[in-house]
């Protein structure tokens, strides 16, 4: 490479680095799970999401060796040429029958998922309206489309009627966006509100659930089923990476029409090799202890709520919320020292998390995102209490 080309990158390297925005990478010597080693040792970990536990779950990594037997290792090609199994559109038929949609088509990853959908459905004829604080694969998805792109503010009805008054009539359709759980706030979308304005004003409704479906609603089925409004969102997206085993590949699920024209136009679909036998049959096997039981979302909930209750006497500051995201929030002009120097300590405390600031996060709202696990004993979450309030002491002395 031409030096001066490698000047250049060293020194944009070096201003990430000085800007404290570099990110490292810590290996994990043993499978996802909420005990993990590291290079460093044995810690609890706060940071992942698998939220149901199942990352390492007898059943799924069973069903998964089994499928390397049966299946083979890859497809080594697309869908529509030689790369679909029965297996592939059994777990998309399953994935229909779990969310109450008529059709399912699995991607890569959802990021792949969100970045096929938009410029697959919509046009210059057209408008996407999207919440401001959605996942950068939503982003990332609409600006590939020629629509005509408006934001409102988080959560923000009356914004969002505002953006739904200036694009109507003017649009031949128009589209809501936005995630179903907010990442790094553990809040939700407010659904009820979003799905009765998108009928007042004939819109569609995408919601991208990553960080709710298997274990948010009475039966798991994501924030449709919490909010009551299952049949009033018309697509939607999200992972096999989080709760659904916690591997990858991801899905756009919805009408039948919908998920067929995906097949013929959405380009990570068209041009990437299908999700590889051993994951579908993991996924499966993941969907099925997800049915098969409320235990895991009954332990995931219980550890959200000990978390929070132990944190607050512990004098603490966190985002109010029920889901297992849990930011513990530093804010102000040092805060973002505080976090990362509080989250590092606690490494040494046998506690993993990670510290979020500034881009990542606004100015002065860095925060520790803390995420539980069904997985989790309640002397796991006590631990990690522990090990923030000593951590925070040695920190705040420093």
């Amino acid at each position: 490479m031409d030096a001066a080309v490698r000047a250049e990158l060293a020194a944009t390297l070096t201003q990430i680095r000085d800007a404290g925005l570099y990110k490292t990478e810590r290996q994990l010597t043993t499978p996802q799970s909420a005990h993990v080693a590291t290079a460093s040792g044995p810690v609890l970990n706060f940071c992942a999401n698998n939220y149901l536990g199942l990352a390492d779950h007898p059943a799924v990594v069973a069903a998964a060796k089994s499928a390397l037997d049966e299946w083979g290792f890859g497809m080594a090609s697309v869908r529509f040429i030689c790369g679909t199994q029965t297996l592939h559109t059994r777990l998309e038929r399953r994935l229909s029958e779990f969310l109450g949609t008529e059709d399912t088509i699995l991607f890569s990853s959802c990021f792949d998922a969100n970045g096929g959908v938009f410029e697959a459905l919509f046009d210059a004829e057209d408008t996407i309206i999207s919440d401001e604080l959605n996942h950068a694969s939503l982003i990332d998805g609409i600006r590939l489309s020629k629509a005509r792109r408006l934001r409102y503010r988080n959560r923000d009805l009356a914004e969002l009627e505002d953006r739904l008054k200036e694009c109507s009539g003017r649009s031949r359709r128009t589209v809501i966006v936005t995630d179903g759980v907010f990442s790094m706030d553990g809040s939700y979308a407010p659904l009820a509100g979003i799905c009765e304005l998108a009928e007042q004003y004939r819109a569609l409704v995408l919601v991208d659930d990553s960080h709710a479906v298997g274990f948010v609603g009475a039966h798991g089925r994501g924030t449709a089923e919490l909010f009551g409004v299952e049949g009033d969102v018309d697509i939607i997206t999200g992972t096999l990476g989080k709760a659904l085993g916690g591997a990858s590949g991801g899905y756009v699920s919805g009408a039948s029409e919908v998920i067929s024209l995906l097949r013929q136009r959405a380009r990570p679909y068209l041009f990437s090799n299908s999700v590889a036998p051993a994951v579908v049959a993991g996924s499966l096997a993941a969907l099925d202890l997800v049915d098969g039981s409320d235990e895991a979302r009954e332990r995931l909930s219980a550890n959200a709520v000990l978390f929070r209750e132990l944190m607050a006497e512990a004098g603490f500051d966190l985002l109010p919320g029920t889901h297992p995201i849990v930011p513990v929030m530093f804010p102000g002009e040092d805060g973002a020292r505080l976090a990362a120097g509080i989250a590092e300590r606690m490494l040494e405390e046998g506690v993993y998390v990670i510290a979020f600031s500034y881009p990542v996060v606004p100015k002065g709202r860095a925060r520790i995102r803390v995420q539980l696990s069904a997985a989790h004993t309640p002397e796991d979450v006590r631990a990690c209490v522990r090990a923030f309030a000593t951590a925070r002491d040695a920190v705040v002395a420093h």
